[in-house]
């Protein structure tokens, strides 16, 4: 036997019935027919394709609330992404679901995403004719655009929890758990982030939430964690009355935080920004780069411009704007 026949094995003597095994067909079928690893189950390879792909890195200096904050424990894409990982794999292992599989979801939920973060999302959802919505895009990443066009070639059960990971209910348990792994992660590192910015106080908070969900961020990230693996595995939730504290305290959020005018005095430049580049490259798409010229021909200038953007790093699209539109000094 090889080691991944062995680990395929171990598997199926230690997953719950409800997990998704790394020896379903349908799981892990694929866009492109190839062989098997040795050494790997084919979900534990998505996840280190991923995990070594460019969009990956860019992630580092991706906007998550606060636009490129001057600060080290800021927030930022790919830490999000890390506690979404870590948050979704104590999940599935407390309910004996397919950690390599839950694994890789996290990491690939957010590879799509745009500079400047919801901002960004929304301007070029606005303005590109196919639309844009970074779970959509996040697929189209890891199927068209990775490694110069080839893509990854990720399994169907990751692609379909990168897809669903937003508003859509995924087709395995494990992309269930990485849905509620983003909320819980994102809505409490936020709260950290917004205090640290001095948006918010820890007295602002909901009283009825922090008595049910914790007055601490890891009382309140162990509660919700908790309440998922209690609720069982039949429909990935939050036990009642800890959805309902949840929910509140999202909703809390939305309006003193991800709406507030202090965290978004920023987003009207980045707005400015984005429009000016896609505008800018729709009327020179030579210059676009050849990868990207590459998809043009399989589609058409539109797509390929909002790839290109969507693509950049927040200091990569202000360096890119201030090469093409601030006026240089003479030296």
């Amino acid at each position: 036997m090889t080691v991944r026949e062995q680990l395929e094995q171990k598997e199926a003597g230690i997953l719950s019935e409800y997990a998704c095994k790394s020896t379903d067909s349908f799981f892990t079928s694929k866009l492109q027919n190839e062989e098997k690893c040795p050494y790997r189950t084919e979900f534990q390879r998505d996840r280190d394709r991923i995990l070594h792909c460019n969009s990956f890195r860019r992630l580092k200096r991706k906007t998550q609330v606060f636009l490129s904050p001057v600060g080290d424990h800021y927030r930022t894409r790919l830490t999000h992404t890390l506690e979404v990982s870590q948050i979704a794999r104590t999940i599935s292992r407390g309910m004996g679901m397919n950690e390599d599989l839950t694994e890789a979801v996290a990491l690939g939920h957010d590879l799509g995403h745009s500079p400047f973060g919801h901002c960004g999302e929304a301007v070029l959802n606005e303005i590109c004719p196919h639309g844009f919505k970074h779970y959509l895009q996040s697929v189209r990443v890891v199927d068209e655009i990775e490694k110069k066009g080839k893509g990854l070639n990720l399994t169907f059960a990751v692609r379909n929890g990168i897809e669903c990971h937003t508003n859509q209910t995924a087709d395995t348990k494990e992309g269930c758990i990485v849905r509620l792994a983003d909320t819980i992660a994102y809505i409490n590192h936020d709260i950290e982030d917004s205090i640290r910015a001095g948006i918010l106080f820890t007295h602002d908070l909901p009283e009825d939430c922090v008595r049910i969900l914790g007055d601490t961020k890891t009382k309140r990230i162990t509660t919700l964690i908790s309440s998922v693996i209690e609720h069982g595995p039949e429909k990935i939730d939050f036990m009642p009355e800890i959805r309902k504290a949840h929910d509140d305290l999202r909703a809390f959020m939305f309006e003193k935080v991800y709406t507030n005018p202090a965290a978004k005095q920023e987003e009207s430049k980045a707005e400015l920004l984005v429009k000016k580049l896609y505008s800018f490259f729709i009327e020179n798409s030579a210059l676009l780069p050849q990868e990207y010229q590459d998809i043009m021909k399989k589609t058409d200038n539109h797509r390929a411009v909002c790839d290109y953007i969507s693509g950049m790093s927040d200091e990569y699209a202000v360096d890119l704007y201030t090469e093409l539109f601030v006026p240089k000094f003479w030296k």
